[in-house]
C-alpha cells in the first residue's frame, strides 16, 4: 500500500491545472526508471508507453489522464498542491480525478506479465475536452481494448468498485435568434429576438430524447436550456439572442436539435461534442468484472456512468473501452476532493489482473 499512496501523493503534489508539462515529465520518468517500456511523450503533453508491442494478439492499454482543473484556494499553499492522508483517504486536487488511478495503473502496467501487446497512457487536455487522446489518435493510438480508470465507485453500493460498460457524451450548443433593433415605443418596427429565442426554446422543450442499452444498461439522453442572454436596454427591442443548450448524449440517435432552425431568424452551431461510449465485447465487460469480485469479495456490478471521459472518443475510434477507476460519484473537482487507499489498492489489483489475462477472452 505504501508504495500506491506514495506515487499518488508524489503526482498530486505536481500542479497541472494550467501546464501539464512537469506532471506528464515525471510520469515518463517513473516510467524509464522501473521499466523497460518503450515511453514517448508528444507535442499535446500524453505520455505513452509500449510492452510487447510486436507481440501477436489483442491489444490492451490501461488509460488515464494527468491534467486537473484548478484548485480550490483551499488545496494550493505557497504554489504547491496541498497533499494530506486522512482516516485513510488522500486528500488533494486531482487524487480523485484522476492521478490516483494513473499511479495504481503504472504500478500494474510495471508488474504485470502480459503475453500480448500492453499499453499504458495518460493523455494531456481531458479536462478541455479530450484533446490530448484526439491527437493521440490521430497519430496512430489504437489499442483494441482499454480499460479507462475514471471514477466507476459507489455506484452498485457505497464504497463498491463497478464496472462502467457505458457512459453518456455531452454536446454543447448555442442557440442564437437574430432581430431588428427598434425603439421599445415602437414595437412593431422590429422584429425581437427574445420572442424568436423563446419559440426556439419551445421547440428544445418538445424534442424526443434517444434513449440506450447496453449490456444490461439503461441510459436515457436529455436536453436542457442552461443560459440564455439578449437585450441592450430597458427601451430597446432586442436584435439578438443566445441560448445555450446542454446535451446527453447516448450511443446511438441524437435529439434533433437542429429543429430550432426552423424558426425564422434562428440559427444553431455545436460548440463541443465529447462522444458517449458503449461497450461492444460482453466477454471482456464480464472479464473486468470478474477480476473486480476477485479484489472485493464477489462485490461489483456492471453500471453506465453520466459523464463523458475520454473512452468516447477512443470507443469512436474503434476500441472496445471500460471504465474502471477509484473516484466517487461527486467527488471529482471538488474544494474536499479525495480518493480511499483501499479503493485504489483494489483498482491496482484490477488493472493487474486485465493487463495479465487475454482481454474478450481470446488466444
Amino acid at each position: 500500500m505504501s508504495e500506491l499512496r506514495d506515487l499518488t501523493e508524489r503526482l498530486v503534489s505536481i500542479p497541472s491545472h494550467d501546464d501539464e508539462t512537469a506532471a506528464g515529465d515525471a510520469i515518463a520518468s517513473w516510467l524509464r526508471e522501473h521499466t523497460a517500456a518503450d515511453v514517448t511523450r508528444d507535442d499535446a503533453g500524453n505520455v505513452i508507453a509500449w510492452r510487447n508491442r510486436d507481440a501477436d494478439g489483442d491489444s490492451l492499454a490501461l488509460v488515464g489522464h494527468h491534467d486537473v482543473v484548478p484548485p480550490d484556494e483551499t488545496q494550493v499553499e505557497d504554489g504547491d498542491y496541498v497533499v494530506y492522508e486522512d482516516e485513510s483517504r488522500l486528500y488533494g486536487r486531482g487524487t480523485a480525478d484522476m492521478k490516483g488511478a494513473v499511479a495504481a495503473m503504472l504500478l500494474a502496467f510495471r508488474d504485470a506479465d502480459p503475453d500480448g501487446p500492453l499499453a499504458f497512457a495518460s493523455f494531456a487536455g481531458e479536462e478541455l475536452g479530450g484533446v490530448g487522446v484526439q491527437q493521440a489518435i490521430d497519430e496512430g493510438f489504437a489499442p483494441d481494448y482499454a480499460v479507462v480508470g475514471e471514477g466507476s465507485t459507489g455506484y452498485s453500493a457505497d464504497g463498491t468498485l463497478d464496472v462502467a460498460v457505458a457512459h453518456k457524451g455531452r454536446r454543447a450548443s448555442t442557440v442564437t435568434a437574430s432581430g431588428t433593433a427598434a425603439h421599445a415605443s415602437e414595437v412593431e418596427s422590429g422584429e425581437n429576438a427574445v420572442y424568436r429565442a423563446c419559440d426556439a426554446v419551445d421547440v428544445l422543450r418538445d424534442l424526443a430524447v434517444p434513449e440506450a442499452d447496453v449490456l444490461g444498461q439503461h441510459l436515457a439522453g436529455s436536453v436542457a436550456v442552461t443560459e440564455i442572454e439578449g437585450g441592450s436596454a430597458w427601451n430597446v427591442i432586442p436584435e439578438s439572442c443566445e441560448v445555450t443548450v446542454d446535451e446527453r448524449t447516448v450511443p446511438g440517435e441524437r435529439a434533433d436539435v437542429g429543429a430550432v432552425e426552423a424558426v425564422e431568424g434562428v440559427s444553431w452551431t455545436v460548440e463541443q461534442d465529447l462522444p458517449p461510449m458503449a461497450c461492444d465485447d460482453a466477454a471482456f465487460a464480464d472479464g473486468v468484472l470478474d477480476a473486480v469480485r476477485e479484489v472485493q469479495d464477489g462485490a461489483g456490478e456492471h453500471v453506465a456512468k453520466p459523464h463523458a471521459t475520454d473512452a468516447g472518443w477512443l470507443a469512436a475510434a474503434g476500441t472496445t473501452c471500460l471504465v474502471c477507476g477509484p473516484a466517487e460519484q461527486g467527488e471529482a473537482h471538488t474544494a474536499d476532493e479525495s480518493v480511499s487507499l483501499d479503493v485504489l489498492e483494489r483498482c491496482k489489483g484490477v488493472y493487474r489482473r486485465a493487463a495479465d489475462a487475454v482481454p474478450g477472452g481470446q488466444s
